[in-house]
């Protein structure tokens, strides 16, 4: 058989999937010929279909300089690239086929990918579109482009730019995967919910969609039928730390601990490259609660400032164990946990670390000591704030004459949930009886909120007096109360056993659990939740109603 009626054999057969049959006619004929430009490149394009992008960017590289012009042969040295995350030397080949050969859709289409995951977003964008210039019918640049659209938060785009890759191609599962979470970010539950259901229809086995579909009943209170999503989902996929992550959430609402925390440890992985401040490595091992009376442990804040202060009460418990604890925390909060019960030693992040023989981070401490509802350690306050800092404020504030309240309204904006559990203080101070003292407690005014403190100028705010929290925390041991949104100002003035009042979305963090106003975490914490998701009114009326109730109409003492 000649050399050319063997590879195309081999094409064939490699075109039909039969890959170990026409692998072995390509090893033949580079047994005869090692520098076959085809053997060589179709051999590399094997090995990436088989989960070896190493072996592929070898035997393709080496078809490119015996065929320096041949576009494809650079797109798929491109995909092995990808394959091994290395990004910009994928990007560099997909411009170079792009160079030789311009109206090769294929190649904008992946520069697209790999500058989505540069976070070059616009120019993935530009590429997207551009393959599908060339190719109009591209269903999967179609879906791509919606899926960047929405990372640029042009969600009607986003959205129409889905249904073409659905109308394109009818059975598309990752269309109406993609749909349905811009749908879920645009709050349009119920068709969010429709699409997530077509994508599992035309792919049972979709592990994400059935996780996304709970994620759309968790936000809508169904949370049975989000937890039966999210066993589906780690049944089909069992490394799936997003899911587990979810069921955590739900488990911790309801109260189920046990379950909960086991499954909140597969933040660790879900995190993993996303968050590498939070998601810490040593040398040390990782306690995994063994006897530990003589050693020093290092526990180590990962989440946000709120998770800081709800969980850094377990130091004391370790402590107990008869080990010594070295906490590192934000450096917004080292001046104030310096004191912490059970803490021999405060690191504020970035500082460097003393020797220390083993560590844990906060938030796995609950498994650790396996709690449950009944024996959160919540007896009494466990911050105090500085005392000298307590006496200026109380004497700068002058004799008291009428109630003063603490506000917070808007938390950190990064946050994945803050479009839901902040509020806009001009919404909110309509609902606040005259004749109070108040306080703001944000640090940073955003928005329209500039404009409502100077309308409302017996809403105090001094944003240098709240920078740090030692010093937020002497004004809150100072007022009568705190009413503020879920966020960091709302466990700090609870830490510290002040009277607070949280305003809650309709969806709860885990931590609050459901339907009840009170917290086991926090003995003085009263909670307002939401009836209806996005509606604050009532919360605000309620609020009002108990201000007046507690303090009177007029505020006079």
């Amino acid at each position: 058989m000649s050399l050319s009626a063997k590879l195309s054999k081999a094409v064939a057969l490699h075109q039909h999937g039969q890959l170990v049959l026409a692998q072995s006619i390509y090893d033949e004929i580079l047994g005869s010929q090692p520098n076959h430009f085809d053997a060589l490149h179709l051999s590399g394009v094997i090995a990436l279909q088989t989960g070896n992008p190493s072996r592929a960017v070898g035997l393709i590289r080496r078809a490119v300089v015996i065929e320096p012009n041949d576009a494809s042969a650079y797109c798929n040295l491109g995909a092995a690239f990808n394959a091994l995350r290395e990004f910009d030397d994928a990007l560099a080949c997909y411009v170079r086929a792009i160079a030789l050969k311009p109206d090769y859709s294929d190649a904008h289409f992946n520069c697209g990918i790999v500058l989505g995951e540069l976070g070059k977003l616009n120019a993935a964008l530009d590429s997207y579109e551009r393959a599908i210039a060339i190719k109009p019918h591209h269903a999967q640049a179609n879906a791509n482009r919606a899926a960047v659209l929405q990372r640029l938060n042009r969600l009607d785009d986003a959205l129409d730019s889905c249904n073409r890759a659905i109308a394109i191609k009818a059975d598309f599962a990752e269309a109406y995967f993609v749909r349905g979470n811009i749908q879920l970010e645009l709050r349009q539950m119920q068709p969010a919910l429709a699409s997530f259901d077509q994508a599992i229809v035309n792919n049972a086995g979709f592990a994400e969609a059935h996780c996304h579909r709970g994620i759309v009943l968790k936000e809508m209170l169904r949370l049975d039928a989000a937890l039966a999503g999210f066993n589906r989902a780690v049944a089909i996929k069992t490394d799936y730390a997003d899911a587990y992550w979810n069921r955590a959430f739900v488990s911790l609402m309801r109260g189920d601990f046990e379950k909960g925390w086991a499954d909140l440890e597969w933040r660790r992985k879900k995190f993993k490259g996303r968050n590498p401040k939070a998601i810490r490595h040593f040398p040390q091992p990782l306690w995994g609660g063994e006897p530990i009376a003589g050693k020093t442990i290092l526990l180590h804040g990962e989440q946000g400032l709120g998770d800081t202060i709800q969980f850094c009460r377990y130091a004391k418990l370790v402590s107990d164990l008869g080990a010594r604890v070295i906490l590192e925390v934000q450096d917004r909060l080292a001046r104030l946990l310096a004191q912490l019960p059970g803490v021999s030693q405060v690191i504020a992040a970035g500082s460097p670390l003393p020797d220390f023989d083993c560590h844990c981070p906060l938030m796995s401490l609950p498994l650790r000591f396996a709690t449950r509802l009944g024996t959160i350690p919540a007896s009494q306050p466990y911050l105090r704030a500085d005392a000298a800092e307590v006496t200026r404020w109380r004497a700068r504030l002058g004799e008291r004459s009428r109630p003063r309240v603490g506000l917070a309204w808007r938390g950190n904006p990064t946050h994945p949930n803050d479009r839901n559990r902040s509020v806009h203080l001009r919404d909110l101070v309509g609902f606040l009886p005259a004749h109070y003292e108040y306080f703001s407690l944000q640090k940073d005014i955003a928005g329209t909120d500039g404009a409502t403190l100077d309308a409302n100028p017996h809403i105090r705010h001094a944003p240098d007096e709240v920078g740090d929290f030692d010093k937020t925390a002497a004004l809150c041991e100072a007022l009568d109360l705190v009413i503020s949104v879920d966020t960091s100002i709302a466990h700090l003035s609870a830490a510290l056993g002040r009277k607070t009042w949280i305003l809650m979305p309709f969806l709860p963090d885990w931590r609050w659990l459901l339907d009840r106003r009170d917290s086991p975490w926090y003995p003085t914490v009263t909670l307002y939740r939401q009836r209806s998701a996005g509606d604050w009114r009532d919360v605000f009326q309620n609020v009002r109603t108990d201000l007046i109730k507690t303090f009177g109409s007029t505020g006079s003492r």
